[in-house]
């Protein structure tokens, strides 16, 4: 794991334990650090906390309130706050309860509590405090995640290129690096059974779509992990995106 990552986590759970005496009981790392996809510096650190009890809001702000001074670049240090008995169920018959993204804590949400966190937890989850990931019993459903993978390209990814094709969103590198690799990774997940990672799906998508799109591919995971640009314009590159989107959106 990486240093920067093991020292967070220890660094939580200090704050959590200081603050709220046996309130975590189990803390799992999903995300990119689950689909050994992590990026220093550029990816977050995903988390799902389990709680003895229901928090108290207000602690959760000071836990993450202490975690931020200590730490206040990225990553940021993502996640959801949940109880051992809803791990091993449904997340969508799950209550909401407080998550936390980019430090702001919200007492009663849905942020990840969806069947792909459940999905990723279950395939590579890392432990950092509680029982292995494969003995706590966590809820999978395949047929229900490609389902809502289908309903995510269609219903998310179709209005998102329609959007970026009108002003100037669409010219700008996070627009290129989340769009390519966003809708590849759902496409690939579908064609491999199991959530894969952006680093995944980017030689997914140069092995599947036509060389047309393969200097574009190859820029959004540029984008992500550095090294020198592939564009000189970014109405062109813009335009590759939409074209490849549309490509990737009708398969």
């Amino acid at each position: 794991m990486d240093e920067d990552v093991a020292r967070t986590c220890a660094a939580y759970l200090e704050m959590a334990d200081r603050r709220a005496p046996g309130l975590v009981e189990g803390l799992y790392l999903q995300g990119s650090i689950a689909l050994a996809d992590y990026c220093p510096g550029v990816s977050d650190i995903d988390f799902v906390a389990v709680t003895s009890r229901t928090p108290d809001p207000d602690i959760i702000r000071a836990i993450h309130r202490d975690l931020r001074r200590c730490r206040p670049r990225r990553p940021y240090v993502d996640g959801l706050y949940t109880r051992w008995t809803d791990l091993s169920r449904d997340p969508t018959e799950c209550p909401a309860g407080p998550s936390v993204h980019e430090w702001r804590v919200e007492p009663a949400s849905r942020f990840e509590r969806h069947l792909v966190t459940w999905h990723v937890l279950a395939q590579g989850g890392v432990a950092i405090r509680g029982a292995a990931v494969g003995e706590i019993g966590i809820f999978t459903d395949w047929p229900a995640l490609a389902v809502a993978t289908e309903c995510n390209l269609r219903d998310y990814w179709t209005p998102w290129r329609d959007r970026k094709a009108r002003g100037l969103l669409g010219l700008t590198p996070w627009a290129v690096s989340w769009g390519v690799l966003g809708a590849a990774r759902l496409r690939h997940t579908l064609a491999a059974g199991r959530v894969t990672s952006k680093t995944e799906a980017a030689a997914y998508a140069l092995d599947t779509y036509c060389d047309r799109w393969h200097r574009l591919i190859q820029e959004a995971l540029r984008i992500r992990v550095g090294g020198p640009r592939l564009y000189r314009d970014p109405w062109r590159r813009r335009a590759d995106l939409l074209g490849f989107l549309s490509d990737a959106l009708a398969r």
